[in-house]
């Protein structure tokens, strides 16, 4: 974990990632998102939270690395509705 690393394996494609951008894709030079695919290949949802949420995933989990805390595994939760306390897809 600790270290450079390893990047470049997804032919033509290139992602960014900047303190104060987020995540940014780049396909064959222009630019894309990231999006969440299920088992059957269906997209369940592409947008720009979709990067948000992976960097602060990804973020946090780094942060408690630091932290002595890298065994514990963080997840983003779904939003929730007060009224109906359900998910809400996005």
């Amino acid at each position: 974990m600790i270290g450079t690393q390893p990047t470049g394996a997804l032919s033509g494609v290139v992602i960014t990632a900047v303190a104060h951008e987020g995540l940014k894709v780049l396909v064959d030079g222009k630019p894309a998102r990231l999006a969440i695919v299920d088992d059957a290949g269906q997209v369940v949802t592409a947008s720009p939270l979709v990067a948000r949420e992976a960097e602060a995933v990804a973020l946090n989990s780094y942060r408690n690395f630091l932290q002595a805390k890298g065994h514990l595994r963080v997840m983003s939760q779904p939003l929730v509705d007060a009224q109906d306390s359900q998910p809400h897809n996005l």
